[in-house]
């Protein structure tokens, strides 16, 4: 038997950021995206659809994309609004959930129909998908809604092709 000391790591216990971003600002290329941006987030800010719906929803979105970026970003919004660990966690899940009202689940499947295929022969969003959600929004709220969906699907394309880094607020450097 030895009195061998085991070898200590000299690696830190946290994680390291680390770049992973593919291109640049696109912002810096194209400035016409901050126009843009500014446009979608003026669109659905109008308080017809409560800003936690709408970052549930993008949530859900970059689930279902599995896209670090927008999961990171937007549970860092609900974090900061108040929302609870559970509700934040139980998004992926959300259909056997009790954390949500009858209006956030029909937001999550109006984005779950949008961006998950249909099933062989059927629509992607049914009329009784759509009448349910028309249930709880009025037709503002349901149309800002479908524009809050419209921006992701905008942003899914900026995140999963230009990989920015994963932030907690759009505050933070986000491109290399």
């Amino acid at each position: 038997m030895t009195n061998e000391t085991p070898a200590t790591s000299t690696t830190p216990a946290t994680p390291t950021t680390r770049s992973i971003s593919r291109m640049p600002n696109p912002a810096e290329f194209v400035p016409e995206l901050n126009d843009i941006s500014a446009a979608l987030f003026k669109a659905t800010g109008n308080r017809s659809v409560p800003r936690t719906t709408m970052n549930l929803v993008h949530l859900r979105a970059g689930q279902i994309v599995g896209n670090t970026y927008l999961t990171v970003l937007n549970t860092g919004f609900l974090r900061k609004a108040g929302e609870s660990e559970e509700r934040i966690t139980a998004v992926a899940s959300w259909q056997d959930a009790p954390y949500f009202t009858d209006a956030e689940r029909a937001a999550l499947a109006l984005v779950e129909a949008t961006f998950q295929p249909a099933p062989p022969g059927k629509e992607r969003l049914s009329d009784e998908l759509y009448a349910e959600a028309a249930k709880h929004y009025e037709d503002k709220a349901l149309a800002t809604l479908t524009i809050a969906i419209g921006q992701i699907g905008f942003f899914i394309a900026l995140a999963v092709i230009g990989k920015p880094q994963p932030v907690g607020s759009l505050a933070d450097e986000q491109w290399d």
